[in-house]
């Protein structure tokens, strides 16, 4: 396996931010060029002002198992000083970085998926919504991607959760700013596709921030997939026992994981 990790401010004109590999080597006696899996880029939550350890690498290592080559993002947050946008910046500097080192990484460059929680799917799913913002920092980047999941995320302001726009844009309350950064308010028919999960007892989040992206991306044609469980509380990652309190309710929330690679999956044409 390939585990190293990437500082991005020493390939890319952006302040921060550290990608962590967790790629399978060819796994053939004979060197097999053609052998390719897809890329998952994670983006952990936190509320932009920390980075959730319980949403990297137990997620990275879930997916690993299920066929993909995945990257950790640990990017910069409102105690670092990081002003919107940043992080942004960093994850789509993190994509054009998977797809540069496709050969070295063994990966589908034509299959870069990015999953992100809470705060951290805010980000995936600004990304996703193709603004343009990114276009007004850099005109070179290659940072499209197939598909995104959105589990449990803040999407706007608006839906009962402010904090999270609050960090990002360190207090300003500029009404261009927040409009830009709410995400159902940019979807649009050139967004991509979104597999979104979250839970109906969410008291941080509500889940009305998910149901109202999948219902921005219904009314602009794009695919989707949206779950909401009955029970749990937020920031659930992987819905394991090792880092969530017993509850019955787990074994039906970690369905996700297994729902979630079969979404990516219909994006790619490698067999699994």
């Amino acid at each position: 396996m390939i585990c190293e990790n990437v500082q991005l401010n020493s390939l890319y004109d952006v302040c921060g931010g550290e990608l962590r590999s967790y790629a399978i080597s060819e796994p053939f006696d004979i060197h097999n060029e053609e052998w390719r899996r897809p890329a998952l880029i994670v983006c952990p939550g936190g509320n932009y002002i920390a980075i959730s350890a319980r949403e990297g690498e137990p997620v990275a290592m879930d997916f690993v198992s299920r066929g993909f080559h995945v990257f950790v993002l640990n990017y910069l947050c409102k105690p670092d000083k990081a002003t919107y946008p940043e992080q942004l910046l960093e994850l789509a500097c993190s994509v054009d970085f998977v797809k540069r080192n496709s050969d070295k990484y063994n990966i589908n460059p034509d299959e870069i998926f990015v999953l992100g929680f809470s705060a951290g799917g805010h980000l995936a799913g600004n990304l996703a919504v193709n603004n343009g913002v990114v276009d007004k920092y850099y005109k070179n980047l290659d940072c499209s991607v197939r598909a995104v999941a959105l589990c449990y995320p803040v999407v706007s302001p608006e839906y009962g959760f402010d904090e999270t726009h609050n960090n990002l844009l360190n207090g300003l309350t500029d009404k261009q700013l927040v409009f830009e950064t709410s995400l159902d308010k940019q979807v649009t028919s050139k967004s991509v596709p979104a597999f979104v999960w979250t839970t109906a007892e969410d008291d941080l989040v509500p889940c009305i921030n998910a149901m109202k992206y999948a219902e921005a991306l219904a009314s602009n044609g794009i695919d989707f997939e949206l779950h909401v469980y009955p029970h749990g509380r937020h920031g659930m990652s992987t819905c394991t026992q090792e880092i969530n309190h017993d509850g019955a309710f787990l074994k039906n929330n970690r369905r996700w994981v297994d729902e979630c690679a079969e979404f990516f999956r219909t994006y790619c044409i490698e067999k699994y």
